[in-house]
């Protein structure tokens, strides 16, 4: 236990206010105006499972092209994921869409004030929700995310493994949690386990908490959070297929793609028709011929590894197949995925 919380809260805050980080979606600390929920929003779907550096120009890039939540909500959904492409997690994009279109036309634009409220919109959990309302409307709710985690588990030696503990590691960050300044307590804490409280090598003597860092006087800090050993990620393997032809109707040199279905992996983005490493079935409609393997190429999921034999069939005349004929040159602003722009540098070259 921390004897006095507001008093370890209030130093953290002094630390916060002299080195916050600059990030584009943050108001400075103590800021009288607050960070717009929308960007708020916006930049914590981004950052799951991604890192600061890899989101900031997306992020530019969206608030640029949709600086509102309206604006975002009006979009397409099929631009929206091609301007998400490369970002991986696709579902988030998805719910992205979903969540602005229920805001704009639901709550006239403007998100709710509570993280009870913001939890009822799609794709918002526990932890988005506590964020937009801890950083956007200074609600004193708790914000646990890896970062947050690792410094609970450090201040409060908290050994049992990841991910048992996280009830622990969150009921011990709401003991610490202040009543003011929530919203820069909040990101107080993030920066503290990013920029000080590292996963590896954490620099404790030039931390605001040293003093009370429990895993710091038993000299357990950098083993902690303790997590179960991972198991080895299973390996899936698969086809895909490279069709290259004239369009059908105007002739130029083009590619196949396909739309994939709305759920699952890679949900409603498009790719080539790819088999056997997902639950989509077989692919049928492609037309006869002499198909050459390309290679293979390989990409990490979260849950597995993939490797996908790439094959190619080079016509020179048009071909009925169902799907969507992209001309080449088209073919890098299509907003494909990632595994789906391997295969396409594979396969053209």
């Amino acid at each position: 236990m921390v004897s006095d919380p507001l008093a370890a809260a209030t130093a953290l805050l002094a630390w916060y206010d002299k080195n916050a980080r600059v990030l584009p979606w943050r108001a400075p600390p103590a800021a009288r105006k607050k960070t717009a929920p929308y960007r708020v929003w916006l930049s914590e779907v981004m950052l799951q499972q991604t890192t600061v550096p890899a989101v900031i120009p997306y992020f530019e890039r969206f608030t640029e092209r949709w600086p509102t939540v309206d604006s975002l909500a009006a979009t397409p959904l099929d631009d929206l994921l091609a301007a998400w492409a490369g970002l991986g997690y696709y579902a988030r994009a998805r719910n992205l869409h979903k969540c602005a279109t229920v805001v704009a036309q639901d709550h006239n634009g403007k998100f709710p004030t509570t993280s009870d409220g913001l939890r009822e919109l799609p794709g918002i959990g526990p932890y988005t929700a506590a964020a937009i309302a801890a950083i956007a409307f200074d609600e004193p709710a708790t914000v646990v995310d890896g970062n947050v985690e690792r410094v609970m588990a450090r201040i409060f030696a908290i050994t049992d493994p990841m991910p048992g503990s996280k009830p622990a590691l969150r009921a011990a960050a709401a003991t610490l949690t202040p009543p003011n300044r929530a919203g820069d307590y909040a990101q107080a804490v993030m920066d503290l386990g990013a920029t000080v409280c590292t996963p590896r090598k954490p620099k404790c003597l030039i931390c605001p908490w040293i003093k009370i860092c429990a895993a710091h006087k038993a000299g357990i800090a950098e083993t902690l959070p303790s997590r179960d050993r991972d198991k080895a990620k299973p390996i899936r393997t698969g086809r895909a297929y490279w069709l290259q032809a004239p369009h059908p109707e105007t002739g130029e040199l083009s590619v196949l793609l396909t739309r994939r279905p709305d759920k699952g992996l890679l949900g409603a983005m498009l790719g080539f028709p790819t088999e056997g490493w997902d639950a989509n079935g077989p692919v049928t409609g492609l037309p006869k011929g002499n198909w050459q393997s390309q290679g293979e190429v390989r990409h990490t999921f979260t849950h597995f590894h993939l490797i996908l034999d790439v094959l190619a069939l080079n016509l020179d005349h048009p071909t009925k197949a169902k799907g969507i004929w992209c001309p080449l040159p088209d073919l890098k602003s299509a907003g494909l995925p990632t595994i789906m722009r391997k295969i396409a540098k594979l396969a053209s070259a």
